[in-house]
């Protein structure tokens, strides 16, 4: 087992890889009481075109079969997991997204028996015809749940103006009529697929022993056999620079309309400690721009033009990148272009030394706090994982983040010819009700 001091956190990350690939982290907080468990593998809704050398020739996975599998996970020959979960003092969940899907469960007691069950259900997958198509009435569902959703909506709505072909711009859970593609054959190829432990994390976060935890999870892999790890290569469609439309509206029954508007990042296929260099830079950016200290913010709510549900987004990966920022307004090209002029200024008179050198001490004390969180601890950790990043080089990164990086990147990122505005409207303006 690898440890790890991160001295100016005051933590120690354990490391180990098993014989089998399971790559197991973990990272104790002595004296806290909740456990966060997650068991990740890099299998997400961009997932779309697969090619396992050795195995044939490439193939296309309908869209959403990434989440519909997360669901079916939970189904065992013994009944239902979240039982045995809650007989051990357990809250359980899972979440599929772009690039991962996480299972997890949080606990303050009898962790060594919450961690076999995980391990052992995400480890036995059992799907039946019968349930496979019972799963799709309820999938189902859910698909026309987000459709009613107005942020799911503007979100999706914004990601399908940006992007012209990479798969990011199609609901996680896919349609109704791609999952009605979904079989147990095919749920069994994709668990063969991305679900070999060479392809998993095992994380840990809270109050607990490292050495017998990680005795634990060896002791429960050491008594399963696997195959060798495929070599699993990913097809993306070559996406074009530019976006595939400037705006998008929808109408739905909201009381006030809301907007978000984002950009296309034009600066991608960075990794590791590239990418997370870039990530935090134009996080605090974003916030020395519209984050809740800001002039702009400050403003634009006095004024009514906006709320408190006014944020800002930017997310990145290996193949994609984008900013987004909006919510809830009274008047939707009055936001627009107040952002856009907002932009203008400030790459023409630069950003304020001040502001940004504040927003870095800001990021670095939201990331130290992160360390009271052992869900949060988990979720970020994992994610960066995902991504080929280490989360816990965070704070050094920020700390050496300068402004003349920051006004270029500004003057990089936010251009408008790869800007897009999502808008959903009440039914009444719609209709001129």
């Amino acid at each position: 087992m690898r440890e790890t001091l991160i001295e100016s956190l005051g933590v120690t990350l354990y490391e180990e890889t098993l014989d089998n690939g399971l790559h197991v982290a973990l990272l104790p907080r002595p004296g806290f009481q909740q456990v966060f468990v997650t068991l990740t593998t890099r299998f997400g809704s961009t997932d779309q075109t697969v090619d396992v050398p050795g195995r044939g020739e490439a193939w296309v996975v309908p869209d959403g079969v990434a989440h519909f599998l997360e669901h079916k996970m939970f189904d065992m020959p013994t009944g239902d997991v979240f039982a045995d979960f809650a007989k051990h003092g357990a809250a359980a969940n899972a979440f599929t997204s772009f690039e991962q899907t996480t299972y997890l469960f949080s606990c303050t007691e009898d962790l060594t028996e919450n961690t076999r069950i995980l391990l052992d259900y995400v480890q036995t997958p059992y799907f039946t015809d019968a349930s496979v198509e019972k799963e799709k009435g309820i999938i189902g569902q859910e698909i026309r749940m987000y459709d009613d959703n107005p942020d799911w909506r503007c979100f999706f709505g914004l990601l399908q103006c940006l992007y012209q072909r990479h798969p990011l711009r199609i609901p996680i859970a896919g349609t109704i009529e791609s999952i009605a593609q979904i079989d147990t054959d095919l749920l069994y190829r994709c668990y063969e697929t991305f679900y070999h432990p060479g392809n998993m994390l095992f994380f840990a976060a809270g109050g607990f022993d490292p050495a017998a935890l990680l005795e634990v999870v060896r002791e429960n892999q050491a008594g399963k056999a696997f195959p060798d790890c495929p070599r699993v290569e990913r097809n993306l469609p070559t996406e074009p620079v530019g976006i595939r439309q400037g705006r998008n509206v929808a109408q739905l029954g909201v009381s006030q309309a809301r907007c978000l508007i984002g950009w296309k990042d034009g600066q991608t296929g960075l990794a590791g400690a590239e990418l997370l260099r870039q990530e935090l830079l134009t996080g605090v950016i974003l916030d020395t721009l519209f984050g809740r200290g800001s002039d702009f913010y400050h403003l634009l709510l006095d004024e009514g033009l906006i709320d408190q549900h006014f944020s800002w987004e930017y997310e990145a990966s290996n193949s994609y990148g984008y900013t987004l920022l909006g919510g809830n307004t009274t008047d939707v090209d009055t936001l627009v272009g107040r952002v856009d002029e907002t932009i203008e200024s400030v790459i023409r008179k630069g950003l304020s030394a001040e502001a940004f050198e504040r927003n870095v001490r800001k990021a670095m004390g939201r990331f130290v706090l992160g360390f009271d969180s052992p869900s949060g601890i988990a979720r970020n950790y994992t994610a960066y994982w995902v991504k080929g990043v280490d989360w816990l080089d965070s704070l050094a990164v920020l700390n050496s983040l300068t402004l003349e990086e920051a006004q270029q990147r500004l003057a990089e990122h936010l251009v408008p010819e790869l800007r897009a505005v999502s808008v959903i409207e009440p039914v009444s303006i719609a209709t001129g009700a």
